[in-house]
Parts: C-alpha cells; structure tokens; sequence
C-alpha cells in the first residue's frame, strides 16, 4: 500500500493492468455472454464509460497537480509572483511540491539576509562617515610643535581613534585603542574622543582629563570594554611636553642631539576597565628639546604580520624613527615608517586597526 501511495508510475501501471484484464475479459466472455444476453451496444457503452472515467481520473489526479506545481515554478524562474504549494500527497507531486516549498522558503530567507545586509552596511557607512568626520581632517598650526597623524581602520568603523584640540595655552593630542574593532569599537571611540574634547576645556592637565574621561566612561559600557590611549599635553607658554597614559602602548622619543630613540612606558590602566583610575594615572614631562620627535602610535602597527607570521615589533619601529627622524619633518617620518611597516607586510591582510602620529619640537 506504501508502495502505491508514493508511487504515481505505480498507480499508472495498475491502472492499465486493470484496462488490460478488464478488455482481457470482455473479449473471452464476450462472445458467449456479453453478445449474447447484453449485446454490443452495451458492452460498447460501458468501455466507452470506463476509458472516460479513467481519463478524467489521470486528468484530476496527475494533469493538474503536475500543471500546479509547474506554473509556480515557472513564476518563481521567472520572477513573478508564486505561492506556497500546499498538499499531504506522498507520490512524486509531494515531492515536487515539498521541494519547491523549500527551495522558496531558503530564498526568502537569502532575500531576508541580504536585506539586513543592506541595512547593516548602510548603517556601518554612517558610522564610518560620523567617525571619519570626528578626526582631525588637516593637522592645525601648533606655536612650537609640528605634527602629523592618520589612521587606517581595518573594517569600515575602526576602534582607533587620535586627536588633537587647543585649549588656552594647551594643545592636547592623544591616541586611543579599543578592543576589537568595528561598530561597538567605534561607538566607544567616539565617545572618548568627545568626552577628551569636553574635559580639555575644562581641566588644565591631562591627568584631570584622563581620569574623568574614564568615570563617565566607566558608566557607559559593557565590563568587557576598554580602551587604552596616551594623552600629550604641549604647554606653548611654557615650551614643556607632558604626557598621561592610560595602559596604551610604549611613547616614542627621538632625542635628536643624540640621534637616538628612548622606547617609554606610558603606565596607567585603560579607560573603562575600573571605576576610579586617580590613584593609578599620573601625569609627567617628556624632555623635548628642539629638533626632538615624539610619535604614539598603535598595536597595529607593531603587531601586524608579514606572509611568514612575523610581528613588525617595537624593535623595526624604534629603528625606523632613528633612522627617518634626524632629518625629516613629521609627514616625512610618517611617510617613511608606513613605507617600511608596508615592506614588512607585504600581501598580508590588514587584521587591525592602524594609526600613527609624529610630533617635533620645532
């Protein structure tokens, strides 16, 4: 009985092996009793019946089913409008229909999916354009300091973030990192970047700034979230470079009368990590005589990798500053560190975030 509920073959063959007997018989008795009792008309009349019955049958059961399941596949190829084929049958119809239901059912699903794509690449443009339009877009005349800066996101919304803003006598210009990058990064980083733009007009050291920067922070994000940065602070009044870190990478002073280049530790604890960073952060003066270069930069500089899975390293970074800043204004050194961090790399792609600023005692 399986057998013929999923078979139409199987019912097709048992119908004709029913016409085959049924005529099969007619033609043995018909002779002796159909003709003689009944007579031709009769016999005549009931195939006549019999072949119209099946007909029609073929025609509900299989002809239109088939013509069914076939005119919504060809709306589906052809792009028009098409319905869900709704049927219990278990023969080959079934199966025909319960592959076309799935089949649309995945592209409705595709069509969902490349829909929230859209939307969220949208989105994610928006926020690579609010962000693009928070960095600096020329580097500003500072009275006793040159400087030049970028960043290069490694997705379309980068958790990098540098700034640089005057208040009175001081110009502020910091470096951030968040964990990860991508949306929640950038969200972070804009937030920081606005919070260090509201202390700086208020507070007269990067200390202040640093530590209220991270209680608002604090408040606002997720415990698993964090951002490290240093923050210089150039007093053109008094001719002095200060700097307050907050566990970013190491600060880079080139002192030029020696022609070498002092790797320092920025200390600190980053943003976001705890909720009070006063005992922990402290600001101090970074010795910058005339002609010496101060560059904060990034881990994805010194952590990025060539073809062989190699760190370019803090070490090719110190050597490249000696090398480069002796003779070279900040977009010169910038230029001549990328170009080195890019022979390094080589083809590999870039798996973070990058950014680099140079700042020169003029």
């Amino acid at each position: 009985m399986d057998a013929i509920k999923k078979s139409i073959a199987v019912k097709i063959f048992l119908c004709f092996l029913f016409v085959f007997i049924l005529l099969g018989t007619a033609d043995y008795f018909g002779r002796d009793f159909v003709i003689d009792y009944v007579g031709d008309a009769y016999v005549f009349v009931s195939l006549g019946a019999f072949f119209l019955l099946a007909f029609l049958s073929f025609l509900f059961y299989f002809t239109f089913p088939f013509r069914k399941v076939f005119h919504e596949m060809k709306a589906l190829l052809t792009g028009h409008q098409y319905k869900k084929i709704f049927t219990q049958r278990v023969d080959e119809v079934g199966i025909l229909a319960h592959f076309f239901n799935e089949v649309t059912k995945n592209f409705e699903r595709i069509a969902v999916d490349v829909e929230e794509g859209k939307r969220m690449s949208k989105e994610l443009s928006v926020g690579s354009d609010i962000q693009r339009h928070i960095l600096p877009a020329a580097m500003p005349n500072i009275p006793g300091i040159r400087l030049f800066g970028s960043t290069r996101p490694a997705s379309e919304v980068g958790g990098d973030s540098f700034d640089i803003t005057t208040a009175g006598d001081n110009t502020y210009v910091y470096v951030g990192d968040v964990t990860g990058h991508g949306l929640p990064a950038g969200l972070i980083m804009v937030m920081v970047n606005t919070l260090i733009r509201t202390f700086s007009e208020i507070n007269p050291t990067g200390y202040d700034i640093i530590v209220n920067t991270n209680r608002i922070l604090k408040q606002r994000i997720e415990p698993r979230r964090f951002m490290t940065c240093v923050l210089l602070r150039w007093n053109s009044k008094e001719n002095k470079m200060y700097y307050t870190g907050a566990g970013h990478e190491h600060i880079m002073i080139y002192h030029k009368a020696q022609g070498v280049c002092e790797v320092k530790q920025t200390g600190g604890i980053a943003l976001g990590m705890v909720p009070d960073v006063s005992k922990i952060v402290r600001e101090e003066e970074i010795s910058f005589a005339t002609g010496d270069c101060v560059v904060l930069y990034s881990d994805g500089i010194v952590e990025a990798k060539n073809m062989s899975g190699e760190m370019f390293g803090v070490t090719r970074l110190k050597n490249s500053i000696e090398a480069y800043a002796g003779q070279s204004q900040p977009q010169d050194l910038f230029t001549q560190i990328s170009r080195d961090l890019g022979t390094f790399v080589g083809s590999h792609i870039q798996e973070d975030d990058i950014t680099l600023i140079a700042v020169q005692r003029a």
